[in-house]
C-alpha cells in the first residue's frame, strides 16, 4: 500500500530556492574565472568578410572566430538526440567557415577576466558582412515549399492516412474547409541558457543549464572527439526549459572549446535577446483542415495539412496531426507535413510542441461543427469517442468521456448559452468554450537507471542522472523512494543533476515523471528485496525461513504479513552483517515503439471569457480543467504544473507571438518588453480536476506525465469563448485586438 506516492508533499528543495542558497549554473564561482560573450551575425543570410582586430583592450583574454577556433570533430545529427544519443539543437555547428545561414548566428567568441570587460569588446567587435538573398518567412518562402518524408529529426513519418478521404468528404452532410496561421513561440525561461567550463588536464566539468545533463555530456564528447569518461555535466539547478533546454545548442560546445583555448574556466550566460535566435522556437505555421461529418455530428473525415519553416540544414516541424489523427473516431484521416527551407534557426521543441498548435486548428474545427449543426460542444466530442487509437489499438487508458463530464460539471457548463452575444455585462461581452484535450506518451528514451542506497540508521539516498528544472523531480522522486523502500519520508533524500550518478534520459515530452520513478521504483524495490532477503536466510532473524514473498515492509520493519510480531528493522539485521549500507541498482526500459496500444493522455479545458468589442480586449474571468495523467506522484506538484501550462496556454492564446521582419531577418520581439506573456495581474481562476485511471502499460507506477497535457486544449477553449462572445470567428494565433475588433484583419 502506497503511504508517500500521492500526498501533496512541499517541494524538498523549496527553502534552499527563496533563500537563495540553490546554485543555477550561471552563479556557478570558480577560481580564476573568464566570462565570454557571443557575438551573433546581424544579418540572415551571407558570408563573414572581415572581423577587425580588437583595439587594445584590457583583460580580453582571446577573441575566437572561424580563422582561430578550431574544428569539431563529430558532426552533429538530430536524430540521435531523440534515442539517447547526442542532442544538438541542429545539425550545423557555427563558426567552422565563414558561412552565415541566420540572424544571432555565432561568428566570434569573447573572452576576458570579467563579464563586464568581455561584453565592452564584443559590442565593439566590428564585423563586416557580404549578404545574400534570404528567405525568412511563410510568404517569402511559400513557392520553395515541399513535403517532408519525416519528423522530429526522422523519428516519425510526416505522412499520415487512412481510409479513403476524398470520397468521404465528396459525400458528407457538413462540409468545413477551414485556414489558420500561428505565429512563431518563444520559450523565455526565467534564467536563460548558461554554461559554466572548468578543464582539469584532459577533463572537463560542465555546469549546464539543461533538460538533459546526459544529452550535454554525449553531445560535447561527441562533437570534440572526447572519451566520454572525460566530460562531466552537473545541474544543480535549472531556471525552466520548456522545451530550449531540451536540446544542446552551440554555447555549451563554443564555452568549452573556450575555456580550452585560454586554459581557465570560462563561464558563457546568453543575453535575453539572444534567446530569440540560440536556443530554438515554435515555427511559423499555417494548417489547413477540411472536416466532413454526417447530420447527426458523426466525424467521417479529416484532412489536416501543415505548412512551417524551417532552417536550410534541418527538417524539423511540430508534428501537427498527431492528435487530430486519432482523437476522435473517424474512418477516413490524411495528415501531410510541407516545409519552406528558410534563413532560421532550427527550431526546436516548445510545451505541447505539435498539440498546442494542433489541437487549436481541430478543437476549432469542432467547435463550428457544433454551431452548424446545432449540437452542444461536449456532446458532439462525446458523440465521436473513440476506445482505440489511429491503429485500431484500444488506449493503454482513457478518461476523456470522464475528463468532458466533470469539467463541464465543474463549470457549471449547462448553464452556459450557446448563442453568440447573448450575455452581456456592461459593455463586455461574456463568452464560455471548451476543447478537449490530449497528448502522447513517448516511449522513444532508452532505458533508464537509478540506484538506492540505505544506512545503517534507518536513511536513504536515491540518486539518478536527471535534474531539477522547476518540476519538482527532487521531491517526487524522494516519495517514490520512501515509498518503494516502505520508510519515512524525512528519511529520504534524492541525488541527481550530475552525469556521474545512474543515467536518465533527457525530461522531454512529459516523459520525466514516468521514466525517472520507473527507475528509481525498481532500485528501491530491489534494495528492500535484498533486505528481505539477507532477513530470511540469517538464522538469528525472527524472520529466517520464511517466504519472502510473505514479508511486508512498514516504517522500515520487516515483518510477516500474517505474524506482524515477527519481524525486525532494517537496521538490525545490517548491524548483525556488520553492514554501514546497503545497496542497489534499477532500471526500466520503455515498452516498443509499436506496442499494440494508444498512448495518450487526456483532458478537457473549459474557459469563460470577457470581450471588449470596441477595443479588442480579452480577458479571461475563469479556467476549469479536467485530467486523466495516471498515477498522480505529487498531487501538490500535478496540480501546479497543470495550471502553469493553462496559463501558458492562455499566453499562447491571447499575448504569445513573434513575426519576422524580411527586410533584415530579424524577430520583432528580441525581449520581455516586446513579446508579451501573462503576468499576475491577467491570471485568472484556474481550477484543476484529476480523473483516476489506471494504466499498467506506460510504465511500471501508471505516470503519464502532466507538464504538456495543461496547454493543450486552452487556446481553443479560449478561442471558442470569444466566438461566443462575440459571433466573429478568429482562426490565428495570437487572438489580438485588431482581430477582435475588426473581422476583416483576421487571416482565413
Amino acid at each position: 500500500m502506497s503511504q508517500a506516492i500521492g500526498r501533496p508533499v512541499s517541494r524538498v528543495e523549496g527553502p534552499a530556492k527563496v533563500t537563495g542558497a540553490a546554485r543555477y549554473s550561471a552563479e556557478i564561482v570558480q577560481p580564476d574565472m573568464s566570462y565570454a560573450v557571443i557575438v551573433g551575425a546581424t544579418i540572415p543570410s551571407g558570408r563573414v568578410a572581415e572581423i577587425e582586430p580588437l583595439p587594445e583592450t584590457g583583460g580580453v583574454l582571446a577573441v575566437l572566430t572561424h580563422e582561430n577556433l578550431g574544428k569539431i570533430v563529430g558532426q552533429p545529427q538530430l536524430l540521435p538526440s531523440l534515442v539517447g544519443g547526442p542532442a544538438p539543437g541542429a545539425s550545423f555547428f557555427p563558426m567552422q567557415d565563414d558561412q552565415v545561414h541566420y540572424l544571432g548566428q555565432p561568428v566570434a567568441v569573447v573572452v576576458a577576466d570579467s563579464h563586464e570587460r568581455a561584453q565592452h569588446a564584443a559590442a565593439n567587435l566590428r564585423v563586416r558582412y557580404e549578404r545574400t538573398p534570404s528567405t525568412t518567412t511563410i510568404d517569402e518562402g511559400r513557392d520553395k515549399a515541399y513535403e517532408v518524408e519525416r519528423l522530429f529529426g526522422g523519428l516519425m513519418p510526416a505522412r499520415n492516412e487512412r481510409g479513403d478521404v476524398d470520397t468521404a468528404l465528396a459525400a458528407a452532410d457538413v462540409r468545413l474547409d477551414l485556414e489558420f496561421r500561428f505565429a512563431a513561440n518563444h520559450h523565455n525561461a526565467l534564467e536563460p541558457p548558461a554554461t559554466t567550463a572548468v578543464w582539469d588536464g584532459d577533463q572537463v566539468t560542465i555546469y549546464d543549464s539543461t533538460q538533459g545533463i546526459r544529452a550535454s555530456q554525449l553531445t560535447v564528447a561527441h562533437l570534440l572527439g572526447l572519451p566520454l569518461s572525460h566530460v562531466r555535466v552537473i545541474a544543480n539547478f535549472v531556471g525552466g526549459g520548456f522545451g530550449s533546454k531540451a536540446m544542446v545548442w552551440p554555447h555549451v560546445t563554443l564555452s568549452v572549446m573556450a575555456a580550452r583555448h585560454v586554459g581557465r574556466p570560462v563561464k558563457l550566460v546568453l543575453t535575453r535577446p539572444q534567446t530569440y535566435t540560440s536556443n530554438g522556437h515554435r515555427e511559423e505555421q499555417e494548417q489547413t483542415l477540411s472536416l466532413g461529418a454526417t447530420s447527426d455530428g458523426r466525424l467521417t473525415a479529416l484532412e489536416h495539412h501543415k505548412l512551417s519553416i524551417s532552417s536550410p540544414f534541418d527538417e524539423w516541424a511540430e508534428p501537427a496531426t498527431g492528435v487530430s489523427s486519432q482523437l476522435y473516431q473517424c474512418a477516413n484521416f490524411r495528415g501531410v507535413h510541407h516545409l519552406i527551407r528558410g534563413n532560421t534557426l532550427t527550431p526546436t521543441f516548445t510545451r505541447g510542441p505539435g498539440e498546442a498548435a494542433g489541437s487549436f486548428t481541430l478543437e476549432t474545427a469542432m467547435d463550428e461543427l457544433s454551431v452548424e449543426l446545432g449540437i452542444d460542444p461536449v456532446e458532439l466530442r462525446l458523440r465521436n469517442h473513440t476506445d482505440v487509437d489511429d491503429r485500431g489499438n484500444p488506449w493503454s487508458s482513457d478518461g476523456l468521456p470522464e475528463c468532458l463530464r466533470l469539467g463541464a460539471e465543474k463549470f457549471g457548463w449547462s448553464e452556459t448559452s450557446r448563442v453568440p452575444r447573448s450575455r452581456r455585462e456592461g459593455t463586455w461581452l461574456i463568452g464560455t468554450g471548451m476543447a478537449s484535450a490530449a497528448y502522447p506518451v513517448p516511449l522513444f528514451m532508452p532505458t533508464q537507471r537509478a540506484r538506492a542506497r540505505l544506512y545503517a540508521d534507518g536513511s536513504a539516498v536515491v540518486e539518478a542522472g536527471t535534474q531539477e528544472f522547476g518540476t519538482g523531480v527532487l521531491t517526487a522522486m524522494t516519495q517514490v523512494g520512501a515509498d518503494a523502500l516502505r520508510i519515512p519520508l524525512a528519511n529520504v533524500r534524492f541525488h541527481s543533476g550530475d552525469t556521474d550518478l545512474p543515467n536518465v534520459s533527457s525530461a522531454v515530452g512529459s516523459a520525466g515523471a514516468g521514466m525517472i520513478s520507473a527507475a528509481v521504483h525498481d532500485a528501491a524495490t530491489n534494495l528492500r528485496q535484498q533486505l528481505i532477503d539477507l532477513a530470511v536466510s540469517d538464522e538469528t532473524s525472527p524472520l529466517h525461513g520464511a517466504d519472502p514473498a510473505n514479508v511486508d515492509v512498514a516504517g522500515g520493519r520487516m515483518q510477516l504479513r500474517d505474524d506482524t510480531a515477527k519481524g525486525e528493522n532494517y537496521g538490525d539485521v545490517m548491524q548483525r552483517h556488520r553492514l554501514s549500507e546497503v545497496e542497489a541498482l534499477g532500471s526500466w526500459s520503455p515498452p516498443p515503439l509499436d506496442t499494440p496500444h494508444g498512448l495518450l493522455t487526456f483532458g478537457a479545458q473549459f474557459a469563460e471569457v470577457a470581450v471588449d468589442p470596441d477595443l479588442g480586449l480579452v480577458r479571461v474571468r475563469r479556467m476549469v480543467g479536467a485530467f486523466a495523467p495516471g498515477r498522480v506522484l505529487n498531487a501538490k506538484l500535478a496540480r501546479s504544473q497543470l495550471i502553469g501550462g493553462m496559463l501558458w496556454g492562455m499566453g499562447q492564446a491571447l499575448l504569445e507571438g513573434n513575426r519576422m521582419d524580411p527586410r533584415g531577418g530579424r524577430w520583432g520581439a528580441g525581449n520581455l518588453g516586446e513579446y508579451l506573456v501573462p503576468v499576475n495581474a491577467d491570471a485568472p481562476d484556474v481550477e484543476v480536476e484529476f480523473v483516476d485511471v489506471a494504466d499498467e502499460v506506460v510504465n511500471t507506477l501508471g505516470v503519464k506525465g502532466v507538464g504538456e497535457v495543461g496547454q493543450v486544449g486552452v487556446a481553443a477553449a479560449i478561442g471558442n469563448a470569444v466566438f461566443n462572445a462575440t459571433g466573429h470567428r478568429v482562426r490565428e494565433l495570437p487572438i489580438t485586438a485588431e482581430l477582435v475588433m475588426d473581422p476583416a484583419e483576421s487571416w482565413s
